[in-house]
């Protein structure tokens, strides 16, 4: 439950700070940020991937890194200006694309290797957020793997507390999944997960 205090940042919140700079909480240049990338592809496993599902681009700082492991990625913000950065962040990436996408709703594809889904979940309202696990779990084959990184402090302006968001999500998946990687830091946690 909210308290009176909070103002939850909604899709034109994040639009506007994407708007005045590109990289607003200095993803592509904060050592944590890098340290937390790279547990990411950590957490995904050996090796590239077919095709990969990003949830949440923003500027495309994971984007990326995760296009030097895939053969096919689709990387999905709500914000146009965010979505414009993570395109130009592909830019010598032909096999990435950058899709405008506000979550939950219909997803770009039917069938991925992995699911990357960095700094959305606790964004989202609750019911907001299983509907997204449900779409998630729909585009998951056997032996896919699901990838979870979130901060683990608290901000003024989340829709739903960050402790945990991880498990609130693997249960709306409603599907079985075995927690292969864990990485914690002081202020984030990435979770890998395969089907």
């Amino acid at each position: 439950m909210k308290s009176a205090h909070r103002q939850a940042i909604d899709l034109a919140g994040f639009e506007a700070k994407f708007r005045a700079g590109p990289d607003p909480w200095h993803t592509f240049t904060a050592r944590d940020e890098a340290i937390k990338r790279q547990r990411i592809l950590r957490a995904l496993g050996h090796g590239p991937m077919a095709r990969i599902l990003e949830l949440g681009s923003g500027n495309g700082s994971n984007s990326q890194a995760l296009a030097r492991r895939a053969l096919k990625l689709h990387a999905c913000d709500g914000s146009p200006s965010a979505t414009r950065l993570t395109r130009d962040a592909l830019a010598n990436a032909p096999h990435a694309h950058a899709w405008q996408i506000a979550l939950p709703a219909r997803l770009p594809g039917t069938r991925y290797e992995a699911v990357v889904i960095a700094e959305l979940l606790y964004y989202l309202e609750p019911r907001a957020m299983q509907r997204l696990a449900r779409d998630v779990a729909a585009v998951l084959p056997p032996g896919a793997r699901l990838v979870l990184a979130h901060h683990q402090i608290e901000f003024p302006d989340n829709t739903q507390r960050t402790a945990g968001i991880h498990k609130s999500f693997i249960h709306a998946l409603g599907r079985p999944l075995k927690r292969v990687r864990t990485f914690r830091a002081q202020r984030w946690r990435v979770d890998g997960y395969r089907l």
